[in-house]
């Protein structure tokens, strides 16, 4: 079983390889946005690790408690999707379910979730205040709820890819975003441009859910075609920071148009987190 020293330090490594990769239109190292930066990012993952490796927290209080911390760090929703989709991963690490895989643990982890968890996330959710948040007209986060926290991701899961992780068991991180990523990780030696990867290919593939709430499918096919031809180019250099000007230029592009693909950013982190958690888990 892990301990919380030992899940708190590798959700901060994670939220920092994410914040090392150069990610278009995203915040990173190398470059602000939408009124955010990194630095905003990196506090946000030092105030949120405690209550998320809390033992003594439910699901629905590490993510509740986490979103708080940061909202009264920085003021702004650095990290609501990140919050979301680490808690079960890390739920699942902590539990130490004997000889499990972590993908079998979290599927145990998703599977019990309750009411009281749902309405901790309601309240999580309405702290944070993400942007393009309307009313719903079945378990509306500003109401109790009435199912457990997965039955009201489902409900969602049409329209958000966080909500869609948890009635999936995470398919799109273990079957195809942690592939990604050990494959650029062999190729590279360098887990920040790995990030990059698995952030191209997940854009290429899926539309934002972030940006889609903002814009509908105003930007989707362009901003699939300019990371397919990313992935492409990716894919033939053996040295990924000769990219860097390109990267620039695009995420210039995206930002000018207040474009933010966060959700997918999110998904970056989790797949990062997932990867070190099961290198830790297999090892045991």
């Amino acid at each position: 079983m892990m301990t919380p020293k030992m899940l708190s330090t590798l959700y901060q490594q994670a939220c920092e390889v994410e914040l090392q990769a150069f990610k278009p239109g995203n915040v990173s190292i190398y470059a602000a946005g939408h009124d955010m930066t990194v630095r905003d990012f990196r506090i946000s993952a030092e105030v949120s690790a405690a209550p998320l490796c809390n033992p003594d927290y439910s699901l629905g209080e590490k993510i509740f408690y986490a979103v708080k911390a940061t909202r009264e760090a920085v003021g702004c929703n650095t990290n609501l999707g990140i919050i979301l989709l680490c808690a079960p991963l890390i739920q699942a690490a902590s539990r130490g379910y004997s000889g499990l895989t972590l993908r079998r643990a979290l599927n145990q982890v998703l599977g019990t979730t309750t009411i009281d968890d749902a309405n901790w996330v309601f309240k999580a959710i309405t702290v944070a205040s993400p942007g393009g948040l309307g009313g719903s007209n079945e378990q509306d986060v500003h109401d109790r709820a009435s199912v457990t926290l997965t039955e009201a991701m489902k409900l969602a899961g049409s329209k958000d890819r966080v909500a869609l992780q948890y009635i999936t068991d995470y398919k799109d991180i273990f079957d195809f975003a942690v592939i990604r990523y050990n494959h650029g990780l062999i190729r590279w030696g360098k887990k920040n441009w790995a990030a990059v990867a698995v952030y191209a290919d997940l854009l290429s593939q899926f539309p934002d859910s972030h940006i889609e709430r903002k814009y509908g499918h105003q930007y989707s096919e362009m901003i699939a075609d300019k990371m397919a031809l990313l992935n492409e180019e990716l894919s033939k250099t053996d040295n990924p920071e000769r990219l860097i000007p390109w990267l620039y230029c695009m995420d210039q592009e995206f930002k000018s148009k207040g474009v933010n693909p966060g959700t997918t950013a999110d998904m970056t982190v989790a797949t990062v987190l997932a990867v070190f958690l099961e290198d830790i888990i297999s090892h045991n």
